[in-house]
């Protein structure tokens, strides 16, 4: 053998040891690092035979193949691929390699593999010759001999081409190692529809025909709109490619690929058509097989307790489960930040943009807003979808809801933070015991009992006040139970304000109070909320402090009634709100002052508003202030309400 072979492989160990071996059994071998370098060395050298591995920087094996078969579609190309790769060695085979083989590569398999490739080679050139030469030959024989001299020579003829076909089929039955079985059907038909020949496979398979009409092996469709492809033939003067069904003798059906080709006489008319068939059921079971597995696959993406997303480099959503799609009204091709973050930007610190970075997943937590407005603590997972050169493609992101989780901790944290303003309070309550103490023991060292008696009462005062302390801790424990009792709002909202003036005057923002003086009494436990409004007016003072916009900065506190509820509401022309900050403005330790908050103070507010029955809005644009409104409920819900309905 003296045969050119185009080796192509990164490794240059792989190309020095494959070369050695090659050149041991008879091969002419060029070699190349990669795809660029091996199209120049094929266009130059137009080897029969290339060995190719799959996964190369740049141009990888797949490309190359592609623009092999392109250039010259006889060349044959051999796939080295490793076990991981099985997926890419199959689509190599869709692009028409003749076969793979996995590394590490055996001597024996990748012989097995040249054989075939060679034998394929071989086989063409013989059917080339004899495709050639068919038609004269029959012309030749139809032209000196009787009919039934003729249909001998015609089933000699057919008997050599089905035995070339063969050798096809069994050649492809090597490449293509996900069938179970390539068979070619050959039959003869003549121009009254009678099959007047057929090699031993199709006798096999599909019984022996043999004068019987070319229709009949064929599956009729609905309608009646199928034709027999012996019978366009005929009438069209040309050969076709069809997809049809045949019965076979086991009463079963087999898609098949139909190839035909007219036979002419010495004057041009079609004496003959010659039918070649390729089975093709394997190729359809595969393909449902294939269907039933992405159908798997999708619902085990749908049904995943997580919302998983699919993100391009521009962190627009490729794909999302089921899960993401039922929380978030997020349409494919969004920005994940502008969806379901409510950014115009980029997240800080985004997961997904590091992976694409170093290819590594790295996992974060954050807030997001669900389509119906509730805001979701998510712990964040990502990792790397690579394409078959290796590039990172897209990012994939897995979310877990973990807002009970968050929640939980919130109460342990309030808990945390009740005790510390406890302990405090028993400190003060010591230290003023210790005073009563002191009274007491000097009032009888000096025999003074009013002393004794002024100590005695301090004494008994904060014993009184630390039996209630420890009650409330107690109390602490659990859910804080309101202490509703009815008031005046009016005498309330000046009582609040009142309380704030002094802190909003010396930062020069003017207060305007505009209270309804019919607005009449409401049912609330008045020190949560006063707590609650405090907290309101001093984030609307903090607001103005913090813009530098304009030079003076005014907040504007009003009460009215609005039929059963009472409606207090501060606006300030402050700095304002971007969207996300608004929907994370009542999260525990959430905070856009950085060091300066604590993130308390609204999360409490809005605590205490809703186990009133009421609720907290918020309407702020970044730049131009912001409106909180409370609404209270005059009466305090009845608890039995919900029963009746």
């Amino acid at each position: 053998m003296d045969q050119k072979l185009l080796l192509v492989d990164d490794e240059a160990g792989i190309r020095k040891v494959l070369s050695i071996s090659l050149s041991d059994i008879g091969y002419t071998v060029f070699t190349a690092e990669n795809g660029e370098e091996a199209l120049k060395i094929f266009r130059k050298e137009t080897p029969p035979i290339v060995l190719s591995d799959i996964k190369m920087p740049g141009m990888d094996g797949i490309e190359l193949l592609r623009t092999i078969k392109h250039e010259n579609p006889d060349t044959e190309v051999i796939m080295i691929t490793g076990h991981g790769d099985m997926d890419l060695a199959i689509k190599s085979l869709k692009y028409r390699a003749i076969d793979f083989v996995t590394k590490p590569i055996n001597d024996d398999v990748l012989e097995i593999a040249l054989n075939r490739a060679n034998e394929k080679i071989l086989m063409r050139q013989q059917l080339r010759e004899y495709t050639e030469n068919l038609e004269a030959l029959v012309r030749e024989k139809s032209a000196k001999l009787i009919e039934v001299e003729r249909q001998v020579a015609v089933g000699q003829a057919v008997e050599s081409l089905s035995s070339a076909m063969r050798d096809i089929a069994g050649d492809l039955e090597g490449g293509l190692t996900y069938f179970n079985e390539m068979p070619c059907y050959v039959s003869v038909h003549s121009p009254k529809l009678k099959i007047v020949a057929a090699n031993p496979l199709f006798r096999k398979r599909l019984g022996d025909k043999v004068g019987h009409n070319s229709w009949e092996i064929y599956e009729s469709t609905a309608g009646g709109s199928f034709q027999c492809p012996a019978e366009q033939t005929f009438k069209t003067g040309k050969g076709l490619r069809t997809r049809a069904v045949v019965k076979t003798t086991n009463d079963d059906k087999a898609a098949v690929i139909v190839h035909t080709a007219p036979i002419r006489n010495q004057d041009g008319d079609i004496e003959l058509v010659v039918e070649i068939s390729a089975d093709i059921t394997e190729v359809k079971r595969l393909r449902q097989e294939l269907l039933r597995t992405q159908q798997r696959y999708q619902q085990l993406f749908d049904e995943v307790p997580c919302y998983i997303s699919v993100q391009d480099r521009k962190f627009r959503l490729t794909a999302t489960n089921r899960r993401f799609k039922e929380d978030f009204d997020v349409q494919l091709g969004a920005f994940c930040y502008n969806g379901y973050k409510h950014r115009d930007e980029p997240c800080p610190n985004c997961p997904v943009a590091k992976t694409f970075q170093d290819g590594h997943s790295h996992q974060t937590e954050m807030v997001v807003t669900s389509k119906y407005g509730e805001q979701y603590n998510v712990l964040i997972w990502t990792a790397p979808l690579r394409n078959a050169a290796g590039e990172i493609t897209h990012v994939m992101e897995m979310s877990t809801n973990i807002t009970q989780i968050r929640q939980l901790q919130d109460h342990l944290s309030s808990l945390g933070l009740k005790i510390s303003s406890i302990s405090h309070g028993i400190k003060s309550l010591l230290t003023g015991l210790d005073g009563g103490v002191y009274l007491v023991d000097s009032g009888f060292a000096k025999e003074d009992p009013e002393r004794v008696k002024e100590g005695w009462q301090d004494v008994k005062t904060v014993v009184s006040r630390i039996r209630k302390l420890v009650q409330d801790i107690l109390f602490f424990a659990k859910e804080r139970e309101l202490d509703r009792k009815r008031i005046d709002v009016l005498d309330f909202a000046i009582e609040v304000a009142s309380a704030v003036e002094p802190k909003i005057k010396p930062e020069g923002v003017h207060f305007v109070c505009d209270f309804d003086e019919s607005i009449g009494d409401v049912e609330i436990d008045s020190s949560a909320v006063r707590l609650a409004l405090i907290s309101v007016l001093e984030n609307a003072l903090d607001a103005c402090v913090e813009d530098n916009a304009i030079k003076s900065h005014k907040i504007v506190f009003t009460a009215k009634q609005k039929e059963s509820d009472v409606i207090f509401e501060v606006t300030d022309d402050g700095v304002g709100m971007d969207r996300e900050t608004k929907e994370s403005l009542f999260t525990l330790f959430f905070s856009s002052k950085g060091n300066k908050g604590t993130g308390l103070g609204l999360f409490i507010a809005n605590k205490i508003i809703v186990q009133h029955g009421g609720k907290i809005t918020v309407e702020s644009t970044s730049g131009q202030g912001s409106n909180f409104r409370i609404t209270l409920p005059k009466t305090s819900p009845n608890p039995f309400d919900s029963l009746q309905d």
